[in-house]
């Protein structure tokens, strides 16, 4: 099997995979950001009863965005360059309240994102 050489694929998070903590316990390492935001969405709190997630981050609930009525609405947050696993942990953690998607951030980057299901 051979790796990929486009290895690397970006992340947007606006919460929990933003500690340090949970950097720690889902990829083995610290991530290094930068500052982005999304538009057109909107951040409500989704109540986490996953133990694991639960005793990762210590909150009892986590944000989590849906589509918008506003599309100039930004929802700020950290845009992370990780691996290919590095995605699959943090779809690990993520519980079924979210599900991945591809977005353009307000930068132009495209990035994953983890969003209401």
């Amino acid at each position: 099997m051979t790796t990929p050489t486009h290895a690397n694929v970006l992340l947007f998070s606006y919460g929990t995979l933003q500690d340090k903590a949970v950097q720690l316990a889902n990829f083995g390492r610290e991530l290094n950001g930068r500052a982005d935001s999304m538009l057109g969405y909107e951040q409500t709190w989704v109540e986490i009863v996953d133990p694991q997630v639960l005793a990762t981050s210590g909150k009892t609930h986590h944000p989590i965005i849906e589509p918008g009525t506003d599309p100039s609405q930004e929802i700020a947050g950290m845009v992370f360059e990780i691996t290919p696993e590095e995605l699959e942990a943090a779809d690990r953690y993520e519980v079924s309240d979210y599900k991945r998607v591809s977005v353009t951030l307000k930068s132009g980057a495209q990035a994953w994102v983890y969003v209401s299901a």
